[in-house]
């Protein structure tokens, strides 16, 4: 059995070293595609100011497709086209929503989070992001 070399010995170990951290990084990285997403208390505490009817429905509908269908899927099932690209989950707003407030919902829409891209700029008029609540709400099952 052949001797290995003080010097083949330390690029060994050097390439485990890397390789070792290599592993710690993608593993952090996986749990940070994991981690939950809370909006503040006071967010979850408000209250949807858009009574829920028919047209505020609508209204919210043609909105949600205009900009989150893309990635959230037609029916909110996290199957966009544009889903597959991202690092995070889209999510399945048929099971996932429910658990949620529309204070929480108007929170992560206006602000945004890492995919999620923050919605202040281009829906400015707090009313079409809370009639986009109202629509996400028709997508529970």
């Amino acid at each position: 059995m052949k001797t290995v070399s003080k010097r083949k010995f330390l690029m060994l170990g050097s390439m485990l070293f890397v390789l070792a951290l290599m592993t710690m990084s993608f593993s952090k990285f996986q749990d940070d595609k994991k981690k939950p997403w809370n909006a503040p208390d006071a967010s979850k505490k408000t209250k949807n100011p858009v009574a829920k009817s028919d047209e505020t429905t609508a209204a919210g509908k043609t909105l949600f497709m205009k900009h989150c269908k893309s990635c959230h899927g037609a029916k909110g099932l996290g199957d966009g086209p544009k889903s597959k690209e991202l690092d995070t989950s889209c999510g399945d707003f048929s099971k996932d929503i429910t658990s949620a407030t529309d204070g929480e919902l108007f929170y992560k829409i206006k602000e945004g989070r890492d995919d999620m891209p923050s919605f202040k700029k281009k829906i400015t008029d707090d009313e079409e992001i809370w009639s986009i609540v109202n629509f996400m709400r028709t997508l529970a099952k």
